[in-house]
C-alpha cells in the first residue's frame, strides 16, 4: 500500500502584507533575543564573577540566566503566534466542498 497522501494544500491565502507583518514581527523578536543572548554570552566572557555569584538557594547566576534565556525563547515564540495570528473569517464553503 502506497503511502501517498497527495500535495499539502491549505485553503487559507495570506496576502504579501500580512506576509510581510508576520517578517517584521519576527525580526523585531529575533532582534529581541539575540540582545538578551549577547548580554549573557559577554557576561560570561568577560565578567565571569557575576556568574559565579548564587543568588538563590546555591544556584549560580550563569545557570538561573540560562534557563531564563530558554523561558523567554519560549514566551516570544507565544508572542510572535499570537501576533501572527490570522483572525480573518474562514471562507465559506459552497457545494460540493470548496470555497
Amino acid at each position: 500500500m502506497p503511502l501517498h497522501h497527495g500535495p499539502n494544500t491549505t485553503d487559507e491565502t495570506e496576502s504579501t502584507e500580512t506576509i510581510g507583518r508576520n517578517v517584521r514581527y519576527g525580526l523585531v523578536l529575533f532582534a529581541v533575543y539575540l540582545l538578551l543572548y549577547g548580554a549573557f554570552v559577554v557576561t560570561n566572557a568577560f565578567a565571569p564573577e557575576v556568574m559565579e555569584r548564587t543568588p538563590i538557594a546555591g544556584v549560580n547566576v550563569a545557570i538561573l540566566s540560562g534557563f531564563a534565556l530558554i523561558v523567554v525563547a519560549f514566551v516570544l515564540a507565544l508572542v510572535y503566534g499570537w501576533l501572527c495570528r490570522n483572525d480573518a473569517p474562514a471562507p465559506e464553503k459552497r457545494e460540493g466542498g470548496r470555497p
